[in-house]
């Protein structure tokens, strides 16, 4: 599978350990050397604005997707390559999954797990087939991981989660499948 363009979800807040902001500009540096678009929610707070800038830092596309009601909220980046203000989360989060081939999920709070849940369901009803890696900064996502697992063992999954989802300890981890 080509991967011309990754969707970031991932806080408007920055998060309590160093390691979340050195992982995202990281990967955002993997992402402008790889020469892959980064697709995000466009703000300039927190997660969101360190992986945008770390893309654009490197001569990277960053392309952006906002609600006029959380322009504000997590103020849009206005040096983005491109910046789309839409009327809706639910229009933000269908341009997210449409504009994108794969999908990177950095830590964050309710938001990034709602994109992510979205992200899951429309890959398990076979509304979309792509590959959602999840970066586990200093174990992050280790008990989402183990509920995953519970939930898959108590028989409400359909297939194999293990075939839509993947771990990432450290940002270059990415590398081997892009």
């Amino acid at each position: 599978m080509r991967i011309d363009a990754i969707a970031v979800f991932c806080g408007s807040k920055a998060g309590n350990n160093p390691k979340f902001e050195s992982h995202t500009k990281a990967l955002g540096y993997i992402l402008a050397k790889k020469n892959i678009s980064l697709i995000y929610g466009g703000g300039n707070k927190g997660l969101m604005a360190t992986v945008a800038n770390a893309v654009l830092e490197k001569n990277g596309k960053a392309i952006g997707i906002i609600p006029k009601v959380l322009t504000e909220w997590e103020h849009q980046h206005n040096g983005l390559t491109e910046l789309h203000i839409v009327e809706t989360m639910h229009i933000r989060k269908q341009m997210l999954y449409d504009k994108c081939d794969a999908a990177v999920i950095l830590p964050g709070g309710f938001g990034t797990l709602d994109e992510v849940f979205e992200m899951l369901t429309w890959n398990q009803l076979s509304i979309h087939n792509k590959k959602i890696f999840f970066l586990n900064t200093d174990g992050f996502y280790d008990a989402l991981m183990v509920h995953i697992l519970k939930m898959q063992e108590e028989g409400f999954l359909y297939g194999n989660h293990q075939e839509k989802i993947q771990v990432l300890n450290n940002p270059e981890d990415i590398l081997q499948y892009l």
